[in-house]
């Protein structure tokens, strides 16, 4: 498959059904225009050291906003995780608008600290693995800070991915404290990635 594939028809997949751990069934599904109350909700959740690492202020109602009212698949194809009518873990898979970065693609993952051990992250690893070998994605890559993230870390490995790089001191914490940021990369073949069991 070639990266000007239509992607939109990759979704049609979803929603799809994961069992975790425990036995409990959730739903993994895009990210539609009206979840912006729910994705609120679930970010408020979210433990204030781990939202300190993301990209945006996601306790702000606008920033939410804009997320749900200008999804872009050709950048970004977001993945939610829901029980019942709430986002229980959000996931996306990161394409660089650049040609010369356009076949890497970048894995990013919240999930709702309840949910946390019992397989989801591990699940949506998979989810958006399978979306990067449909799209025709050379390579898939992670980044992750070292001893905060490791059950991430550790996820991100079962699933195939290697520690290509430590960035020593790359990120600094809430507190000012330095840590180091872990780079972990899967190379993509045209056959199926390794699928987790759950």
């Amino acid at each position: 498959m070639t990266l000007d594939m239509d992607t939109p028809a990759l979704l049609r997949k979803f929603p799809r059904v994961a069992t975790l751990n425990d036995g409990q069934q959730v739903t993994i599904r895009p990210l539609h225009p009206d979840d912006d109350t729910a994705l609120h909700q679930f970010f408020l959740r979210v433990p204030e050291e781990d939202r300190f690492y993301l990209n945006n202020d996601v306790t702000a109602p606008e920033v939410i906003q804009e997320f749900t009212d200008n999804i872009s698949l050709d950048v970004a194809i977001p993945l939610v995780a829901v029980s019942g009518d709430k986002i229980i873990a959000d996931s996306t898979l990161h394409r660089s608008r650049r040609a010369s970065r356009r076949h890497v693609g970048e894995l990013r993952i919240v999930v709702d600290p309840e949910y946390r051990g019992r397989g989801l992250g591990a699940r949506l690893i998979d989810e958006l693995i399978q979306l990067g070998v449909d799209l025709g994605l050379e390579r898939v890559v992670f980044e992750l800070v070292d001893r905060r993230e490791m059950p991430a870390i550790q996820a991100a490995k079962a699933a195939g991915f290697e520690e290509v790089a430590v960035l020593e001191g790359r990120v600094r914490d809430m507190y000012g404290i330095m840590q180091d940021l872990v780079i972990l990369e899967l190379p993509l073949e045209e056959e199926d990635p390794p699928h987790l069991d759950f």
